[in-house]
């Protein structure tokens, strides 16, 4: 794939899925200059023997070289490397995802600690299908462990609360995630119609990662990129991707697959802005430019209340005087007040929100 430029950093394999060891590939990147980073490393399953159904049909575990390992030690001293070098190429207000199961997470998540990272969350990916334990000796293993964490506790980090609101039909998104595992026409195979991953995880995770912690132009970095999952949705979603893979028969599927992907439009990659994140208007403009005006009433939304602009932008009512917000507060013995959206004027006979009004200005300064 083509090497392009990231604006204003160093130069970037932008779009590139770079072959050999992750750690060494990473080290090899320009410092600080990653925004995100999706880790989905070796499980370190630990298997013992073949796996069988009742039928006594053999189940196609994950039982790769890649996922074996000596001893916890050498996991432990592969998930140190690798993290260290993640951390590296974060930006200061970057962020990562890294998934696991109950065989290896628990593990990372100290690891990550011990590198600095600071934990923001922990989400439990819920697992629609999961598939049966066919021995019937444990629980059936029904979910995954995603660690959300920044690069360290004073980061920025990208969080698109009010888009997450709005993907979950107007409810706050919670850190349960119930989603289907790969299946059907998503599962990739090889040649031989056989799976092509073992681990692949579906677009919808990825899809619900990216829009809730990066913005269209961030660089996501994937050091264990197998069959591309989070370069096909971060080029659906405008996000440029690095993928490091060290099997080809992964890179080639990956390289077929997001080679078909289409981005989708500049509009419809807009999301829903945080209202912390919009520009702040201070309740005074709107007297400054004659939208409201100075003995103007405003009207409480519960219409309990009612008082008087004033010309440097506060209200007044009797003897209380202040801002919208302390004047509502006020009025209402409450400890505190959103006067933007307490506040209503009149205009033929209906109240509407001075709110209105902000969003107006906001607009003209986008």
């Amino acid at each position: 794939m083509m090497k392009t430029k990231a604006k204003g950093a160093s130069e970037l394999p932008l779009n590139t899925i770079l072959s050999g060891d992750c750690v060494e590939a990473m080290n090899a990147l320009p410092e600080n200059s990653v925004d995100l980073i999706f880790a989905d490393p070796p499980y370190n399953l630990q298997l013992r023997g073949d796996l069988h159904r009742p039928d006594n049909s053999k189940v196609d575990a994950v039982d790769d070289h890649w996922d074996q390992f000596a001893s916890f030690e050498a996991y432990d001293r592969f998930t140190r490397d690798w993290l260290k070098a993640a951390r590296r190429v974060l930006k200061p207000n970057g962020a990562i995802w890294v998934i696991g199961s109950y065989h290896n997470i628990f593990r990372v998540g100290a690891a990550l600690q011990n590198e600095g990272y600071w934990i923001l969350n922990d989400v439990v990916w819920r697992k629609a299908n999961p598939m049966p334990n066919f021995r019937g000796k444990r629980f059936t293993n029904a979910h995954e462990t995603m660690i959300w964490a920044s690069k360290s506790e004073k980061s920025k980090y990208t969080f698109n609360y009010e888009a997450l609101k709005e993907l979950n039909e107007g409810v706050q998104m919670r850190s349960d995630w119930v989603l289907p595992i790969c299946n059907g026409h998503e599962r990739l195979k090889d040649a031989n119609g056989e799976k092509a991953h073992p681990t692949q995880k579906p677009q919808s995770l990825l899809h619900r990662v990216l829009i809730g912690s990066t913005n269209p132009g961030d660089v996501v970095l994937d050091p264990f990129f197998g069959t591309g999952t989070t370069g096909a949705v971060a080029k659906m979603l405008g996000r440029n991707f690095i993928g490091i893979e060290r099997e080809e028969a992964y890179r080639e599927v990956a390289e077929a697959r997001i080679a078909k992907v289409r981005k989708f439009d500049n509009e419809a990659l807009e999301v829903t802005r945080a209202k912390r994140a919009e520009p702040r208007v201070p309740f005074g403009q709107l007297v400054e430019r004659g939208m409201l005006r100075p003995g103007e009433e405003l009207w409480s939304s519960n219409g309990r209340h009612r008082a008087k602009v004033r010309a440097d932008g506060t209200l007044a009512q009797d003897d209380i005087r202040g801002s919208i917000h302390q004047v509502g507060a006020k009025l209402e013995g409450a400890p505190s007040c959103n006067g933007w959206t307490y506040w209503c004027f009149k205009r033929d006979g209906k109240q509407i929100p001075i709110d209105v009004m902000r969003q107006q200005i906001r607009q003209e300064m986008r």
